[in-house]
Parts: structure tokens; C-alpha cells; sequence
């Protein structure tokens, strides 16, 4: 993704003399030998954390498989790994993602579902709505019988600030249709994940 993507209004120059503010701002000389290349490397480093904003993760399900020799079962691909960043403190969450759907039809191919994740995750979030966004992403562009998603996460404005609490997950779902309608369908895939008790 080109630096300046999506980002008609601001030039990098402009973003990295807003790194050199906030260097000052916290107590620093920008200029010093050890930062001077810093404001171009947190840009950069940005233009991949946030590269989510140039991409419609829909895109990435629009060719699907209809030849599958009949297959009707659960499609699960668990222990996703992402990178994000929580929108309230731009602090880094680290988790991953499993999710399953139920093929009406048509399937994609696994890494699409991989791209899914990364597409909603490498934008500010909050994980209830990054689940969310996810499931119905998959729900409405795939249209199968149903879509499960669960993510684990830990969350640095969590455990490097405020409460300072270390070894701390959170874990949010979404069920859709004949997830959220049948108990026993949600109850295999949490199996399949290794989560025991039931997740509503």
C-alpha cells in the first residue's frame, strides 16, 4: 500500500512532523541522533498497522468454489493470529480468530477467511465490534447457513497502562443463523476451538 493512500488530506510530511510534536511533548529532542529517522519509521510503520483502511475485506470473498463433491458440513479455520490497535488509546491488541460457517453451495478458500481478519483488524478497533464486523462481512457476501466467529485477545492499553493487569484475555462472539438457531451446531464448533463452556 502507497504511504499516501486514502490519505488525501494529510502528507506524510505533515505526519511525521506530528511524531516530532509528540516526541517534544513527551520530554524529547527530536533531533537527537537516535531519533531523527523515528517520525519516518513510525509512519511507515503505520501505513502497515492501518492498512485495513485501503481495503474492502468483502473483496476477498467474492470468488468462491461450488464444486465441493457435495460437501455440507462446517468449515472451521481456528487460531488466526492478528495484530490490531484499540481506537481509545491506539494501544496494540494481540489475539487470534477462529471462525466457522456452514456452506450453502459454495465455499472460499481458507486464506480468504485469513484475509477477512486482517482487513478489519489493521484498523482502529474495539473487539466486540471487530467481531461483528467479521461475521457479517462473511455472512452477507458468502450468504451460507450460518457464520461463528470468536476472538481472543490481549490488550496493551489493559496491561502496559491504567490497571497494569498482565495474562489477561478477553474473548467475544458472534453466532449468525444456524449458529445462534441450534444450540448443538454452536456447541461443536466451540469444541472445535477447545472452548468448553458455551458461548451465547
Amino acid at each position: 500500500m502507497s504511504d499516501e493512500a486514502n490519505r488525501p488530506d494529510v502528507s506524510r510530511e505533515q505526519a511525521e512532523e506530528a511524531i516530532r510534536t509528540l516526541l517534544l511533548w513527551a520530554g524529547e529532542d527530536p533531533a537527537r541522533e537516535g531519533l531523527i529517522d523515528t517520525p519516518k519509521r513510525v509512519v511507515k510503520a503505520y501505513s502497515d498497522w492501518f492498512a485495513g483502511y485501503a481495503s474492502d475485506p468483502a473483496d476477498y470473498l467474492l470468488r468462491t468454489f461450488e464444486e465441493v463433491g457435495g460437501y455440507d458440513e462446517m468449515v472451521v479455520l481456528r487460531d488466526i493470529e492478528f495484530e490490531s490497535h484499540c481506537e481509545h488509546h491506539m494501544a496494540a491488541i494481540i489475539g487470534k480468530a477462529h471462525i466457522a460457517y456452514l456452506p450453502d453451495n459454495r465455499v472460499v478458500g481458507i486464506s480468504k477467511l485469513a484475509r477477512v481478519v486482517d482487513g478489519f483488524a489493521r484498523r482502529l478497533q474495539v473487539q466486540e465490534k471487530m467481531t461483528a464486523q467479521i461475521a457479517q462481512c462473511i455472512q452477507e457476501t458468502l450468504q451460507p447457513k450460518g457464520v461463528a466467529v470468536v476472538i481472543e485477545a490481549a490488550h496493551e492499553c489493559m496491561t502496559t497502562r491504567g490497571v497494569h493487569k498482565r495474562g489477561v484475555s478477553m474473548v467475544t462472539s458472534q453466532m449468525l443463523g444456524v449458529f445462534r438457531e441450534d444450540a448443538r451446531t454452536r456447541s461443536e464448533f466451540l469444541s472445535y476451538i477447545g472452548i468448553a463452556r458455551g458461548v451465547r
